[in-house]
């Protein structure tokens, strides 16, 4: 197993450890690009609850951060039984509406990045759906985790 600290993209990324099951091989016998979405919300949410903005927090505040814009690009396949690791990184946001992540999976065994991939989060008010500003508690929540990325 390769130490994967010099193999993250960015500084103190937050991690999430995922074993691809039979389930997550599609017909090419790989994992299947949907499961990589997957990790990357779970590994995304994992980051939030870390930061002390769980789904309570969200629903009391009637705010979320929610998906806009994502892409992925996939650069090596891994298969069943696989160790893999998603990090992910807040890397800039605005301070106002928005936030973008970046994400990064690498199987364990080689140190491999198996994908890299982006998105881009806006506040919304929960009971409308509609952006909004970002509340003080995403501020302090967030704020602290953003990276001033290259």
């Amino acid at each position: 197993m390769k130490d994967l600290a010099a193999l993250w993209d960015y500084p103190q990324p937050h991690t999430q450890r995922f074993v691809v099951q039979a389930g997550d091989i599609d017909g090419l016998e790989h994992t299947n690009n949907t499961v990589y979405v997957k990790w990357c919300e779970q590994v995304a949410w994992s980051h939030s609850v870390a930061l002390g903005l769980d789904l309570a927090v969200y629903q009391e505040l009637d705010r979320a951060m929610a998906i806009t814009r994502s892409e992925f690009d996939y650069l090596h396949a891994s298969r069943e039984g696989d160790a893999v690791v998603a990090a992910t990184w807040i890397v800039d946001w605005d301070g106002k509406l928005t936030m973008n992540r970046r994400f990064q999976v690498i199987r364990v065994a080689d140190g491999v990045t198996l994908l890299r991939a982006a998105m881009r989060f806006a506040c919304i008010e929960l009971s409308t759906g509609k952006p909004r500003r970002l509340p003080a508690a995403f501020a302090d929540g967030y704020g602290p985790a953003v990276l001033d990325a290259p």
